[in-house]
């Protein structure tokens, strides 16, 4: 078995993704195997999802939801692949040749051993009230290959990477953190302290799950908290200092004075005006800086 592809699903619909994934194994004749695992679903989903254990996938359902962390780190228990490919519930492939760019590229350099795809979003323009991750998406994070390349720890995700098996053993996901937001840079960053590169591709995979202003407003809000709950463990302080947000705090001269203009009454404010969907990303960083700061005291 080369390749191990590796699913954690929460609340959606898998059907379509593996589909199209056994359909590429199946026509480029991959030696891979595709594995799910539901942190806890409700159960509807677990519903619409349990018929894909009886098409020869292997499907555990976790009765307690471990988080996001856990759940990745929980699939070397079942991956027989040497490598293993990681991809978020709610992509969608978009590429024929996906599964094979990855096989193709570990047969070219047989030294890799973290290997980034990137990720993509819908092309059209969503309306105001779903538009705020959409752009967040569009102009932070889906990055040409060549910009990724400029920071390869900073523009990883986990939404579509691969990992060799041997080396997801001996870094893994910090298990300390469950909730959504800032794992993926820690787990870039304990791999840059352990000198594991990570190679960058152009092998995207869409984003496929629209979220409203305010969804992503408490998923920022959870992110942050995550965040300031890293920054207080000196052990893990000095990996998150490149972090924008971090460096952004760090660089606060005078933080009494700015907890002050920070009030609650303002990231109210600030939060009000991002709920409208179509405004700069400015105001999004502001919003983040005094999340942490207030988690920070």
């Amino acid at each position: 078995m080369v390749l191990s592809v590796c699913i954690p699903v929460f609340n959606f619909d898998v059907r379509s993704l593996v589909s199209d994934l056994k359909k590429q194994i199946e026509a480029d004749e991959i030696s891979a195997e595709i594995i799910l695992i539901d942190d806890a679903s409700d159960a509807s989903y677990k519903k619409t999802n349990h018929l894909l254990q009886n098409e020869g996938n292997q499907f555990i359902f976790l009765e307690k939801n471990i988080g996001r962390s856990r759940i990745r780190n929980l699939f070397q228990k079942y991956a027989a692949g040497e490598y293993l490919l990681f991809l978020d519930c709610d992509g969608k492939i978009t590429a024929e040749n996906f599964i094979k760019k990855y096989t193709d590229f570990i047969q070219k350099n047989p030294e890799a051993k973290v290997i980034y795809g990137g990720r993509s979003v819908l092309g059209a323009v969503p309306d105001h009230e779903n538009y705020l991750r959409w752009k967040f998406a569009v102009e932070r994070e889906n990055l040409p290959v060549g910009l990724r390349l400029d920071k390869p720890y900073l523009s990883f995700q986990t939404n579509n990477f691969i990992i060799k098996k041997d080396t997801f053993e001996k870094v893994c996901f910090n298990p300390d953190f469950q909730k959504y937001g800032y794992e993926d840079l820690l787990f870039a960053m304990d791999l840059k302290s352990e000198n594991v590169k990570i190679d960058h591709i152009d092998n995207t995979i869409l984003n496929n799950d629209l979220e409203s202003n305010a969804v992503y407003l408490e998923k920022v809000a959870e992110s942050v908290e995550s965040l300031a709950k890293m920054l207080k463990d000196e052990s893990l302080k000095a990996k998150l200092a490149e972090v924008k947000l971090v460096r952004l705090y760090n660089q606060l001269p005078l933080k009494s004075v700015m907890r002050f203009f920070l009030s609650d009454t303002m990231l109210l404010g600030v939060k009000k005006k991002l709920l409208k969907g179509a405004v700069n990303l400015r105001y999004l960083d502001l919003y983040k800086l005094g999340l942490l700061m207030k988690n920070m005291k």
